[in-house]
Order: structure tokens, then C-alpha cells, then sequence
């Protein structure tokens, strides 16, 4: 079963996060998917995430799938035009990638190369629209192309209630994706309000939504977090437990695994974004008793 087919057999849906090399050495990439290969339901692979240069998703995807594993290709605008972007996708297809999450990408301001000058030549929603026109057998500007993709697509959103957020997260699910993965959470309220708010426009339950978890390590993580990455919010009460505990790299899993517990009757999955690797990622499950 592809991982399009488990998002619409109602199971509990668990993806991961993996980050391509800074290099061409693609073993410690290959080392962290295996300690979740027979966890999760598919593995997101990141675009130059926070914009810090890295080999492409597209060719990580491929190398993963050499392996064995169903892969989450990660799609930016802030790198590519319309142009390479539909190159991209169609490359990404005869290699047999079928499942793509789009999203807009960090400023490179904020990255390695801070020169470098953004593209953002079509806005997410815009990407999505794309993807649909691919999957029908056309490019953007409406051409008959000699095959089309079958991609199943995804986005981003955070959990804010704004009206701002909540219609452009609506425009996205209008224009085709079938999952959406949320930024980290971590106030279970204020997550069950975002999705009383999106219940009427995620067309009854057609496109699920995978909530995000980080499992924190320190209290230091917990306000870089909070300072660095937008749509991340990290209650006081947590970064409090996380500075005065023992051991606070087993405090933030029992976080995560509480949060899985409290996340299970209000979406259909979560994705966890370790920081670092995925060491503790397969005991963090057994805690929220998901495996």
C-alpha cells in the first residue's frame, strides 16, 4: 500500500523527517531513515531547509527509494521559477517519486548564503496548481506534455486561528492537497481550536491532517525555537519543565509522547522532526503506545 492509499484507509498516519548531507556522503542520511524504516508510513526528505545549502531532495528521494523507502519529496519556491520547477517534478516522477510537499521556503536571510537572491516566482498555492496541471498531462502555461505525473501533494500551514492563515490554508486545500503536515505543536488547546476552525473546510475529512511534533532536548532548543522558527510556540509550562528537569533530553520525549497521545483523537497522524536523528524517535512511539 503507497502512502496515498494509507491516507485514505483511515489509519493513524506517522511520517518522518530526514535532512539530505551537506556533501555527497550519504551515509549517516541513510543511518537515521533505517531507525525509522518500519515505523513510519513514509519519510519527508527537506529542500535546503531554513535555507542552509544542502545535496537536492530530489536526488536524496531517489537514493532513498534505492532502499526501499516511500519518500515525502519537499518542494520549495524560494530556489526555482516556474521553469525549473516543473523540471524538477517531471524529473522527480520518471525517478518514481510520487508524493510531494510544497511550501513556500525560508528567506536565504536567514540561511548560509546570504547572498543569494530568492526566486519565489510562484507562491505555494501556485505550486499546487501546478502540480494538478502536471498530473493531467499539461505544463503551467497549458502545453500537452508526452506523459503526465501522479504526484499526491501536500502542504504546510501553522496552527494559527487568523483569518489570514485559515484562507490561505483553505486555498491550498482547494487547490489539491490531500495532506496537510502542521508546524511543531505543542498546546493541544490551542490545536484543537485550529481544527474546529478548519473542520468545514477540510471537505470532511478528505484531506488529513498530519500535526508536527519535535521532540525537544533542552531549554536552549525550546527558545530557538521560539525565537527562530515561525509558527512554532512553546508554552512557558514547557520550557519551564525543560530547565528544571534531570534530564531534560528524557523530559522532552516524554513531551512528544504526551502530545502524540493527546494528538491521536483530534488528527490523523503526526510527522516528528527530531532535532538531531531519529535515536529516540522509536522509543518516543512506544511511550504514546502507538507501536
Amino acid at each position: 500500500m503507497n502512502f496515498g492509499d494509507k491516507l485514505l484507509s483511515g489509519k493513524f498516519i506517522i511520517t518522518a523527517e530526514v535532512s539530505p548531507p551537506k556533501g555527497t556522503d550519504i551515509e549517516e542520511m541513510l543511518k537515521d531513515a533505517s531507525l525509522v524504516k518500519d515505523l513510519t508510513d513514509a519519510i519527508n526528505v527537506t529542500d535546503n531547509q531554513r535555507a542552509l545549502m544542502r545535496m537536492s531532495a530530489q536526488a536524496a528521494c531517489s537514493l532513498l527509494r534505492q532502499e526501499g523507502y516511500e519518500t515525502i519529496m519537499h518542494l520549495t519556491c524560494r530556489d526555482r521559477n516556474r521553469l525549473a520547477l516543473q523540471s524538477e517534478l517531471l524529473g522527480a516522477s520518471a525517478m518514481g517519486i510520487r508524493n510531494v510537499l510544497v511550501m513556500s521556503g525560508d528567506h536565504p536571510v536567514k540561511g548560509d548564503h546570504e547572498g543569494a537572491k530568492p526566486v519565489y516566482d510562484l507562491d505555494s498555492v501556485q505550486l499546487l496548481g501546478l502540480i494538478q496541471k502536471l498530473n493531467r498531462g499539461f505544463d503551467f502555461s497549458g502545453n500537452l506534455l508526452a506523459g503526465g505525473t501522479d504526484f499526491c501533494t501536500g502542504a504546510v500551514t501553522n496552527t494559527d486561528t487568523n483569518e489570514l492563515a485559515l484562507i490561505k490554508l483553505s486555498k491550498k486545500i482547494k487547490m489539491g492537497a490531500s495532506f496537510i503536515q502542521t508546524q511543531a505543536v505543542f498546546d493541544t488547546g490551542k490545536f484543537c481550536e485550529f481544527m474546529d476552525k478548519i473542520e468545514p473546510k477540510h471537505e470532511g475529512g478528505r484531506v488529513k491532517i498530519i500535526a508536527g511534533i519535535i521532540p525537544l532536548k533542552s531549554e536552549k532548543n525550546a527558545k530557538f525555537l521560539n525565537s527562530n522558527i515561525a509558527g512554532v510556540k512553546i508554552p512557558e509550562d514547557i520550557i519551564h519543565r525543560m530547565r528544571t528537569a534531570k534530564n531534560p533530553e528524557a523530559c522532552g520525549m516524554k513531551i512528544a509522547a504526551d502530545l502524540i497521545n493527546e494528538l491521536r483523537d483530534m488528527c490523523d497522524g503526526v510527522h516528528i522532526m527530531p532535532i538531531g536523528n531519529h535515536e529516540n524517535t522509536r522509543e518516543i512511539l512506544e511511550m504514546a503506545g502507538i507501536i
